[in-house]
């Protein structure tokens, strides 16, 4: 008997992560990447135990943890290096069940790609949704592209899309959605090797602006920053300029990670996300993952880890691909997926929008009652994310091997 094929539009974290539990479940399963080759942006990704135990799903979750930095303590900081709290990495790991561990983006898609078989992921391929099918009949794209083998129609018994924020896939489904909405910020990335001097994992808050350095285990600092800024500007001497501009006087290791950036790598992206809900994360036999189901603010760090959650969900209510119930399994896909997803959104606004305060007075009431709390012992300022880095798959989730959740 033929195997259901799946296709998933979008090779990043959460479509390459639903492509290989989809794939682990029988499915024959096809994703179509628009980029020419798979060589990711560079940056870091920080995995929450949340994500760990989706990928420990699939059997690639004690890979991810050897190839990754185990995120120690730390905490937040002002820009003049004053101390508002510290982190306990062994205090976060006891509440949620794992350490948080930093990677390449590189390298996690190495790991996923690795879990496929080869062909299955192509790359150089434009696919659009024409037809999202119904519980008779399948679901058709059409493609084009250098990389796609035959330019044309394709039918398949699922279609996932994770094409990303600006989702194409979102948009066939739901065209009346108002879509993306720019948050008011823009965020700059960059991994750069470390500094002479030791540093500890941390943020900074000041005004209206943050920086973030967390060490990579191959030596190098993962570095991320944000400010407001109006939507699609850009510094007319260059991103290293404007990022000295904004945190060259901030205190170490700031300066000295800012004079080791390369000026062509520095990634600056404006930060959009979903405020309006989608009103389900599916039609017909396509199902929406990862920011083209649930863009958020970075402020929580879980806009990866939700996508990564996503895929191994929507595998677990897919099941194997023989019998496959459309109408069923997607709507149970919605029903877990939609009203969580929504709820970390705001909360990831919630947190930007407190992140990004300006006013001097604002900026002194946020650090002292971030002082405040932090006196009171990592467990108060852990609550906030009680919930979503304590989160678990689904029980009756296939283990083939892994380690138990």
């Amino acid at each position: 008997m033929e195997q259901h094929r799946a296709v998933v539009v979008g090779a990043g974290i959460g479509g390459l992560t639903a492509a290989v539990a989809l794939h682990r479940r029988g499915w024959r399963v096809t994703v179509l990447e628009r980029a020419a080759d798979l060589t990711p942006v560079g940056a870091g990704i920080a995995l929450a135990p949340n994500a760990q135990r989706a990928l420990d799903v699939i059997g690639l979750g004690d890979r991810v943890r050897a190839l990754s930095a185990w995120q120690g303590d730390g905490g937040m900081r002002t820009p003049s290096g004053r101390w508002l709290a510290r982190t306990d990495a062994k205090a976060a790991a006891e509440r949620f069940g794992g350490p948080l561990v930093l990677l390449h983006r590189a390298t996690l898609v190495e790991i996923l790609t690795s879990a496929l078989p080869e062909g299955v992921v192509r790359t150089g391929v434009t696919a659009a949704v024409t037809d999202p099918g119904d519980e008779h009949r399948p679901a058709r794209l059409t493609v084009t592209g250098p990389g796609s083998a035959a330019p044309g129609e394709l039918e398949a018994e699922l279609v996932l899309g994770a094409d990303g924020i600006r989702s194409a896939t979102r948009g066939a489904l739901f065209p009346d959605h108002p879509g993306p909405r720019y948050s008011g910020a823009t965020t700059w990335r960059v991994v750069v090797p470390a500094p002479g001097r030791p540093f500890a994992p941390h943020e900074t808050w000041g005004a209206g602006r943050l920086w973030g350095s967390q060490p990579l285990k191959d030596g190098r600092v993962y570095a991320y920053a944000m400010a407001t800024a109006p939507a699609g500007a850009h510094a007319p001497d260059g991103e290293k300029a404007e990022l000295l501009r904004l945190f060259g006087d901030w205190r170490h290791p700031v300066p000295e990670l800012l004079a080791g950036v390369e000026p062509d790598r520095i990634l600056r992206h404006d930060v959009h996300h979903l405020p309006d809900p989608l009103p389900a994360f599916h039609r017909g036999r396509v199902a929406l993952l990862g920011d083209a189901a649930h863009a958020m603010m970075p402020s929580l760090g879980q806009g990866g880890n939700q996508a990564v959650e996503d895929a191994v969900v929507l595998a677990h209510h897919a099941g194997a691909a023989a019998g496959f119930a459309p109408g069923r399994a997607l709507a149970a896909y919605t029903a877990d997926r939609l009203p969580r997803t929504t709820a970390i959104v705001r909360k990831a606004a919630r947190t930007g929008a407190l992140t990004l305060l300006a006013a001097r007075p604002a900026v002194a009431l946020r650090s002292a009652a971030v002082s405040a709390v932090s006196r009171f012992g990592p467990g108060l300022a852990l609550r906030g994310f009680d919930g979503i880095c304590d989160w678990r798959p689904p029980v009756d989730a296939p283990s083939h091997g892994a380690r138990p959740a």
